[in-house]
């Protein structure tokens, strides 16, 4: 069983640099037909700064963690019995190609269902920018299948 101690722990803040080539690649991979997202023009056009930042880019550059598995290690969850569960955020203000943002994670819960043969991990993440601003707020859930 996971450890239940481990409710409210946080994990050392990293921060991503926000780089318009990987939001353009993001854009096509989506298949994001708005000129905003990929062409800088037409995002100043539209009253933007530069690109745009879509909300769920911002679990991408989640992925840029130094150590993406540190909270599954932290627990000891087994990689081979790991599922993804959900995953959200509330979007508090946009963000940009060129920004610094900041990562800052939780472990909201753990619990379990099924007499314990499911193991839920929620983590919550607080993303800001460069000037402190709150960006975002996501939400994922890991779920971890025992024997």
């Amino acid at each position: 069983m996971i450890d239940r101690q481990f409710i409210g722990h946080t994990m050392p803040a990293f921060e991503v640099l926000v780089e318009k080539g990987r939001l353009r690649f993001f854009a096509k991979a989506t298949g994001q037909t708005d000129p905003v997202y990929t062409d800088e023009a037409a995002a100043r056009a539209a009253g933007h700064p530069a690109l745009p930042v879509p909300p769920t880019f911002f679990f991408c550059l989640e992925m840029e963690s130094p150590d993406p598995a540190a909270i599954r290690n932290l627990l000891g969850m087994d990689y081979r019995r790991v599922l993804h569960g959900e995953q959200g955020f509330t979007f508090h203000r946009m963000a940009y190609a060129g920004d610094v943002l900041t990562y800052e994670q939780r472990i909201e819960d753990i619990y379990d269902k099924k007499g314990g043969a499911l193991e839920f991990v929620v983590r919550k993440t607080r993303v800001s920018n460069q000037r402190g601003e709150h960006v975002a707020d996501l939400r994922s859930i890991t779920v971890q299948r025992n024997a």
